[in-house]
């Protein structure tokens, strides 16, 4: 399992590299659900929280077109029965930890973007 999630883990931060949100959403559920502060930052939802891959595709087209030279470099995985979490940093010199919840046929269903506290 813990090898499995590895993989997937590295699968999620070379997709991120493509800025091909095809290859992206290959990787989640047609009813995942992502919750970010960015998808308040960029007025899409009040909660923080979208659901569904349109709504997913709407929210990374519109932040993707903000950071035109996004590249992601690993810094550590951490892995449960049901999850990854993936810690990077951005080419702009950002930390941040992914936590992505899995289903059965190892797509995300439920993606949470943490940044640190200031």
């Amino acid at each position: 399992m813990a090898d499995a999630n590895r993989e997937f883990g590295l699968r999620w931060i070379a997709a991120w590299n493509t800025r091909d949100l095809d290859v992206i959403l290959e990787l989640y559920a047609d009813d995942a659900e992502m919750v970010s502060a960015g998808i308040i930052r960029l007025g899409l939802d009040t909660s923080g929280r979208l659901k569904g891959k349109d709504r997913l595709r709407a929210y990374w087209s519109k932040a993707l077109a903000n950071v035109p030279n996004l590249h992601l470099e690993l810094i550590d995985l951490y892995s449960s029965p049901d999850s990854v979490v993936v810690h990077f940093q951005s080419d702009r010199g950002h930390t941040n930890c992914e936590y992505l919840r899995l289903n059965g046929d190892g797509k995300i269903v439920q993606g949470s973007a943490n940044s640190p506290i200031e």
